[in-house]
């Protein structure tokens, strides 16, 4: 029997980059979920919800496993979305600006038979940035698709001073969770 192909259930270049580093080259099969937040809903119990919804809701062939996930930004217990508008990015960066915020990405991967997943919680603490700074970075368009309005692997990288976690996580898919999770789903890794 093959090896199961894996399908990506995400249009997240990021996250295809990413396994492809990794060595796999996924199938990417975008689907649409409700990305709303529920009422009161944790930030993990957010990302593991989403991630294990966009995993279910691909269609699978015999012989694929689906990846799904979800990213977060959270500051003060508030889950910092992909910003609507030029004021709401430069709302979201000015919030982020000199302090430390979590960033909560979940998996999932479905097999055959069962959804197995995990939430990787890495810390992110961001340089003091001034108006004029981000200003250019929001009319630089980079913000728009991306949680909390910034993108660790572009630009945005001078904003960071430090992180505390998995790098890979706050590009978007936890890469290391992500293959063991592959694994045991049956991939034989690179």
């Amino acid at each position: 029997m093959a090896d199961p192909a894996v399908v990506l259930a995400s249009a997240s270049p990021r996250r295809a980059e990413l396994l492809a580093l990794a060595g796999l080259a996924p199938r990417v099969r975008p689907v649409d979920v409700d990305e709303r937040p529920g009422h009161g809903e944790a930030p993990e119990a957010y990302v593991r919800r989403l991630a294990r919804a966009k995993a279910r809701a691909v269609d699978l062939a015999d012989g694929e496993v689906a990846v799904g996930a979800d990213t977060a930004v959270v500051l003060d217990g508030d889950v910092l979305g992909k910003p609507r508008d030029a004021g709401e990015a430069t709302a979201m960066l000015a919030r982020l600006a000199g302090r430390t915020h979590e960033v909560h990405s979940g998996v999932a991967v479905r097999g055959p038979r069962t959804v197995d997943d995990v939430v990787v919680r890495t810390s992110v603490t961001m340089v003091p940035l001034d108006p004029a700074r981000i200003a250019a970075y929001v009319a630089s368009g980079e913000p728009f698709d991306k949680a909390g309005g910034y993108g660790i692997q572009g630009p945005a990288a001078a904003f960071v001073e430090r992180i505390e976690g998995s790098w890979t996580s706050v590009v978007g898919l936890p890469l290391a969770e992500t293959l063991a999770l592959l694994a045991d789903a049956g991939v034989r890794l690179p």
